[in-house]
């Protein structure tokens, strides 16, 4: 089902800015037991996103009970697509003229193999393909997704599950879908996103989380070699929450001990 500025129904004008030039943003949500998992994370990203777009911000409050309404159709657990465009417009990259934003709130099945991820873990490559430097763009969840889609290409290619991501710089991004961590001796480490990726949902929960457990934190910039080093490495997106990896390449992780000590708090705040 897919609700369009509050109206069910399954097209958007072809004049919209979400489809001439990516112009806006989304965020995907786990629903279970018929409630949004960290809609007030979701909801803080957006409004920060929105207005580094300076698109006008929704009626949180029927965007709230939209996803509400969707919600209370899943029986266990599913997903609810939320995507915000500045609405239509002109021919040209000028927004002048746009003042209403389109809403588009759509539902999907939960992705059941994310169960047997979590459980099992996963191994992941190393992408040839890297991420553009972007600092206007940066940590936000655009609708400019084509880096994503070609990677996920030459990861499908490989026939991997995912693979790891580097910038330019040969510095540890982010994954195709997913953030990452990865833990040595009592510090847990995750890559700064100040000029490529996406500030995660389930990432923003876990750093505060490690606040409650006997680790600390530090946002870094290294190279994939900091992973190969390491004690354990997971990694988390607002669907899939906090999955093991148990090799990257050849190189083989089998401690889970700060990954249990945040599973254990995980949605306690």
């Amino acid at each position: 089902m897919t609700r369009i500025n509050g109206a069910d129904a399954e097209y958007i004008a072809v004049t919209d800015r979400a489809m001439q030039y990516g112009d806006g943003c989304f965020s995907t949500i786990l629903i279970e037991g018929g409630k949004p998992k960290l809609w007030p994370l979701h909801q803080a990203r957006f409004v920060k996103t929105l207005a580094a777009l300076s698109i006008p911000e929704p009626d949180w409050m029927m965007v709230l009970q939209q996803i509400a309404t969707l919600a209370a159709e899943v029986a266990e657990k599913g997903v609810v697509k939320v995507l915000i465009s500045r609405g239509s417009g002109g021919r040209g990259y000028s927004p002048t003229g746009c003042q209403s934003p389109s809403v588009v709130i759509s539902q999907s099945a939960f992705p059941n193999h994310y169960h047997k991820w979590q459980q099992d873990g996963i191994q992941l490559g190393v992408c040839d393909q890297v991420l553009g430097l972007s600092p206007m763009l940066a940590g936000f969840k655009h609708l400019n997704r084509l880096e994503q889609v070609l990677l996920k290409q030459e990861i499908e290619s490989r026939q991997w599950l995912d693979a790891v991501v580097c910038d330019v710089l040969g510095h540890v991004v982010e994954t195709s879908a997913s953030n990452i961590f990865w833990r040595k001796g009592n510090t847990l480490y995750t890559p700064d996103l100040s000029m490529a990726g996406v500030c995660g949902v389930m990432r923003e929960h876990v750093i505060g989380l490690i606040e409650e457990t006997p680790y600390c934190l530090q946002i870094v910039k290294s190279s994939p070699d900091a992973l190969l080093c390491a004690d354990e490495v997971f990694i988390t997106n607002a669907l899939m929450a906090l999955v093991p990896i148990n090799k990257i390449n050849e190189h083989s992780f089998t401690e889970r001990v700060a990954l249990d000590e945040l599973n254990k708090r995980l949605y306690s705040c």
